[in-house]
């Protein structure tokens, strides 16, 4: 018996569900895992809850030249990433797109209106 095409590919892992957002900066010595997991959570707002694998997770860079962030440095950066969390996490409009689309409504309108104009004359 065949087999689907699906039973012969393997399984990837590229599309996991984001992290659940850590505890709160308050709590525990804070580390660059964390602050990474709030924002690939969403909780800082400013992105849309995705996972968001990259070669060098954050703090890595710091790591390998010996001078890894300080406990006080990450809550500070956690905090401050936290603070302007008061947007809703999920999908933000693009505000691009928005002005795109209202500037040629509004050519629209105007060729509009100078055809209208110049019917009647």
């Amino acid at each position: 018996m065949p087999r689907s095409r699906s039973e012969e590919l393997p399984p990837t892992h590229t599309a996991r569900p984001p992290v659940d957002p850590p505890a709160n900066s308050n709590e525990g010595r804070p580390t660059a895992a964390q602050l990474n997991a709030d924002i690939d959570s969403g909780r800082t707002g400013d992105k849309n809850p995705a996972l968001d694998p990259s070669l060098a997770p954050l703090g890595t860079d710091d790591e390998a030249a010996g001078t890894p962030p300080s406990t006080f440095r990450i809550m500070l950066a956690r905090r401050l990433e936290n603070r302007s969390s008061g947007r809703a996490p999920g999908p933000k409009p693009d505000r691009d797109l928005i002005v795109f689309l209202s500037a040629i409504g509004a050519i629209s309108l105007v060729l509009l209106a100078g055809v209208v104009l110049a019917a009647r004359a």
